[in-house]
């Protein structure tokens, strides 16, 4: 008769998950063996093999699990019914938000997806895709002559450049937090230059003079 799984299984294969984010996005996917993972986890390798079958297995469901996750809050934001300025503002804002939960995952999914295979490269791209293409929705509905003149899709393109390598220079318990730079990106991206105003409680820098 074969073994129940244990009351803990799914704690421990998320922790297992976890790990394998971080360590692929530090590493590098080539870079990181599964003894690596096994000691990062504290366990043998037998027992990592009780959990996952191997590092590929792991690579896919990193990737496509992040972007399902930005296709949720697609949909999530979808139904608030919002106009199309309030509606790009809380995608911004809640990328940003994602973003910041889940900065291993998209190190991930920027620089190992091209060790996917075809098919699996295909799946996750294509989800990608759906997200590219309801930000370009959005921008539409909100600017529609910037539509007409073929720019919805450069500028989401611009506007995920702003959100999308947040990740490689703002860093975890600097003075400004991720939550800080949503509407920050946001007024930027609506507004220009002109438009953005400094969060509350970020003192404004003394210059001091001899």
């Amino acid at each position: 008769m074969a073994r129940g799984r244990s009351a803990d299984y799914d704690l421990n294969r998320e922790t297992i998950v976890r790990t394998a984010t971080r360590l692929f996005a530090q590493q590098g996917y080539p870079g990181t063996s599964m003894s690596d993972l096994a000691k990062a986890c504290g366990i043998s390798k037998p027992l990592l093999y009780h959990y996952v079958s191997d590092k590929y297995q792991l690579l896919r469901e990193i990737t496509e699990g992040h972007v399902s996750r930005l296709e949720a809050i697609i949909g999530e934001v979808e139904a608030l019914k919002l106009d199309a300025p309030a509606r790009l503002r809380e995608l911004i804002r809640r990328f940003v938000h994602e973003y910041a939960q889940a900065r291993h995952d998209h190190g991930v999914l920027t620089q190992d997806v091209k060790f996917l295979e075809p098919r699996d490269r295909s799946r996750v791209l294509k989800k990608e895709r759906a997200v590219v293409a309801a930000f370009a929705a959005t921008i539409a509905a909100a600017r529609p002559e910037l539509a007409r003149a073929a720019l919805d899709k450069p500028l989401t393109m611009l506007l995920f450049g702003m959100i999308n390598w947040m990740f490689t220079w703002l860093k975890p318990g600097g003075s400004l937090s991720h939550d800080d730079m949503a509407p920050i990106v946001a007024d930027l991206f609506l507004g220009g230059l002109g438009a953005v105003r400094p969060p509350a409680g970020i003192p404004a820098l003394v210059e001091v003079r001899d």
